[in-house]
């Protein structure tokens, strides 16, 4: 009896994992039911071999086989059949609710569920940029290079050839779980020969080796709309790794990093600049340029204007993200001395000085 299975696949008792993988699939393909329709004979085969696979491709199934000509704890016959009917003498079943008695009945009845093949979205990629301050406060449109896993064109995401298919475990039926026989105990583990997907997959696709997926680097368009600043994260959809089993595509999320301005500062969506002015334009006032994010525009500066002191000019900070309002800019002057080498102007400083008497420091009770 133990020869059987070894019989059935055409190998020997010697044979190797891999000659018995490469005989069971020879003769699937000759005996599947949809290559025979109709064909009640090739359909009794097909089952023979697969069940003869399920035990010989298991090191453990195939071991037990070996040593005592079949697999389990009790060879089957009408011992397995008393063992089985008289288990259930004074067994305690007033701890088990509907839905937990409902379970164990189908654990010992051998009654299955339907499993589906595992289907998975894929996985998320993030990828870092920097940028100039110029294109974060206008936005752009650019290409970057991404590595990436897309589905494999050689079977569609599938993971098998197109020819071979994907077809019902037949050792499960497609309930994805297998019956186990401890002794008197009957009960139902996953299916090792599916991985509890319910379903045999066909012949291994040999561009992506059975993943599905085969790494690309390509270039992708990406657009980086205008507001963004340091840390703030764009969305790209579907630009990350393929699903599995059909899923969906992961997102791509671009971390933007803006190198610093020379002159200005940014803190939320309001810019922030520092302008020199004279003593003179800050003793009379002045009208002066100064820089904005649209070009130059002129402020006034009114007569007595301290150093430090801060204009707002409304709507010309930065752009906020998706919409049509901006910031504000604030605009901080800063008095600088004129030129302390030119003896004309030494000589008006002084007389000025003498005219003014003025204590700057006064109420600090010092002069």
């Amino acid at each position: 009896m133990a020869d059987d299975y070894y019989k059935v696949l055409g190998v020997n008792k010697k044979a190797t994992t891999s000659e018995i993988k490469k005989a069971y699939r020879k003769l699937a393909r000759k005996y599947h039911p949809d290559l025979n329709p109709g064909d009640k004979t090739a359909e009794k085969k097909f089952k023979e071999i697969q069940g003869a696979y399920s035990v010989l491709s298991d090191s453990k199934k195939r071991s037990q086989y070996d040593q005592f000509g079949f697999v389990g704890d009790i060879p089957p016959g009408g011992a397995q059949q008393q063992a089985y009917s008289s288990s259930f003498q004074g067994f305690d079943f007033s701890n088990y609710g509907s839905s937990s008695f409902r379970d164990f009945f189908d654990m010992f009845s051998g009654a299955t569920r339907q499993a589906q093949p595992q289907v998975a979205r894929g996985d998320d990629l993030h990828y870092r940029m920097k940028i100039n301050f110029n294109d974060a406060i206008q936005g752009l449109q650019t290409r970057i290079q991404l590595t990436r896993m897309v589905a494999c064109a050689g079977c569609g995401g599938k993971g098998y050839t197109q020819l071979s298919g994907q077809n019902m475990c037949s050792v499960c039926k497609g309930s994805g779980q297998a019956q186990m026989q401890r002794g008197a105990m009957r009960f139902a583990t996953v299916c090792q020969d599916c991985g509890g997907s319910g379903v045999a997959p066909g012949e291994e696709c040999s561009s992506c080796h059975g993943r599905g997926a085969t790494q690309k680097t390509e270039l992708i368009n990406v657009r980086i709309p205008a507001g963004v600043d340091t840390t703030s994260k764009v969305r790209i959809q579907g630009k990350g790794n393929a699903g599995i089993g059909g899923g969906t595509n992961g997102d791509l999320f671009i971390t933007i990093e803006v190198d610093p301005h020379s002159f200005f500062k940014r803190k939320g969506y309001n810019i922030y600049v520092k302008v020199p002015i004279t003593i003179s334009e800050a003793t009379l006032g002045a009208k002066i340029e100064v820089p904005t994010l649209q070009g130059k525009t002129t402020i006034r500066v009114p007569p007595g204007t301290k150093s430090g002191q801060k204009f707002r000019l409304r709507s010309k900070g930065a752009p906020k993200v998706g919409k049509k309002v901006r910031g504000d800019q604030f605009v901080e002057v800063s008095i600088v001395p004129p030129p302390f080498d030119n003896e004309k102007i030494r000589e008006l400083m002084r007389e000025l000085d003498e005219i003014s008497r003025q204590n700057p420091r006064e109420k600090l009770g010092v002069s």
